[in-house]
């Protein structure tokens, strides 16, 4: 018997674009991530009218959602065999901080653990703090760098008064009258003025290759009647 094959386009939810979460079959045969479906319909509480997202069909009162189990067994066997395999750490790799011994390689960094993940690693940690904002990087392994030594904590705010980097509560603290913003503000705004600054010198430049063009020309134009003169 042939062994039957799926793809993760079949089995996404036409809401978020990703695989199925807490699947859920509504009434017409669509199915959808739990959370997805609810917060659409939760938009139609006012008109008591609730539709399917992709065909349009509409039910009256509201159903409810159950879980589909086999659903999401299948979408979990789906997960499974296109799940990217660890690779070991090599010589400059940024290693993962769960593995016990042999370290794989890190792909991700998270700003809020301060430890970066493997892909095994990462996905227990995706699933560990599920509906909570944890802020994923590339794997960096400047990542104690970017943590204040005091108070462990990332330093996400730029302090202008002194010119360094600070958390939250060194903002609170011995920083608390001064002028401080984001590191993502500070940054746009450094970059805000580098480009300016590199258009000014271009201005420059274009402004002495023009004046260089003129004077090339007023020579040569001299050379010319010179030489007519004689």
């Amino acid at each position: 018997m042939a062994e039957a094959r799926f793809s993760q386009d079949q089995f996404s939810c036409s809401v978020c674009l990703d695989l199925l979460n807490d699947p859920v079959t509504i009434p017409c045969g669509h199915s959808y991530c739990m959370s997805c479906i609810t917060g659409h319909w939760n938009q139609e509480d006012q008109k008591r009218v609730y539709s399917c997202p992709e065909c349009r069909q509409t039910f009256r009162p509201r159903p409810v959602l159950k879980k589909s189990t086999m659903l999401a067994e299948v979408v979990e066997q789906l997960k499974n065999t296109e799940r990217k395999p660890a690779v070991l750490a090599g010589p400059g790799d940024v290693k993962c901080d769960v593995c016990p011994e042999r370290k794989n390689k890190a792909v991700k960094s998270c700003l809020v653990c301060l430890n970066s993940f493997c892909q095994n690693h990462l996905e227990q940690h995706e699933n560990l703090f599920k509906g909570k904002r944890h802020d994923l990087i590339d794997a960096t392994g400047r990542l104690q760098e970017m943590i204040c030594h005091q108070h462990e904590k990332l330093l996400d705010i730029y302090c202008r008064t002194d010119k360094q980097c600070i958390c939250m509560v060194c903002m609170v603290d011995e920083h608390k009258s001064h002028d401080t913003v984001s590191t993502a503000a500070e940054r746009t705004e450094k970059q805000r003025q580098l480009d300016e600054t590199r258009r000014e010198f271009q201005q420059q430049i274009q402004e002495r290759e023009k004046k260089l063009q003129e004077l090339k020309k007023a020579v040569k134009t001299h050379k010319v009647t010179t030489n007519a003169g004689h």
